[in-house]
């Protein structure tokens, strides 16, 4: 799927797309390449489907990751997703990675979730700080539309902030 980011340096957007790891070779990144999350050995687990975000200009570099899952092969599951280290913090390079990705999950929970779960997206917030995590949560709540679950770890995107996402990630207007 053909995508936008926005490369810091000069505003400007440039293009990208999400892809399918099966169907392109890439190598996964992992703890050896400072990610935080090690997709190349996730990506042996059963039911994990795993998307990678490139350029189209450095299509061997990968920006951003994620992981989806059916759970009990009706609810929508982002098991994992992170933007490169290099798109993270003070000093990124590129904005909309995380956003993308999300948004695509977003896209994939309409198009496989059955029954009550359609469109509905779940995830799981673990920060070993407390604070941090409470941080990141009010994040997905303020710029990805997430509520929280009660008083749990767990995280959704209703459909209607999904729709949200999917039309301003990927079906953006600015094209």
């Amino acid at each position: 799927m053909k995508v936008k980011i926005l490369k810091i340096s000069n505003n400007t957007l440039i293009d990208a797309r999400i892809l399918d790891s099966k169907s392109f070779k890439i190598v996964l990144p992992s703890f050896a390449n400072g990610w935080r999350f090690n997709f190349n050995k996730h990506s042996k687990n059963k039911g994990f489907e795993i998307y990678v975000l490139v350029k189209e200009e450095t299509p061997k570099i990968v920006e951003g990751c994620l992981i989806f899952e059916m759970k009990d092969k009706t609810e929508p599951y982002m098991a994992f997703v992170e933007a490169a280290p290099h798109n993270q913090g003070k000093n990124k390079e590129n904005e909309r990675v995380a956003g993308c990705l999300i948004s695509f999950a977003c896209r994939l929970s309409f198009m496989k979730g059955n029954d009550d779960y359609k469109g509905w997206l779940a995830f799981d917030v673990f920060e070993e700080d407390k604070a941090d995590e409470i941080k990141l949560m009010a994040l997905y709540s303020t710029k990805y539309n997430a509520l929280r679950y009660g008083e749990t770890r767990t995280m959704v995107i209703p459909p209607e902030g999904g729709e949200k996402l999917i039309n301003e990630f990927l079906n953006y207007n600015g094209l």
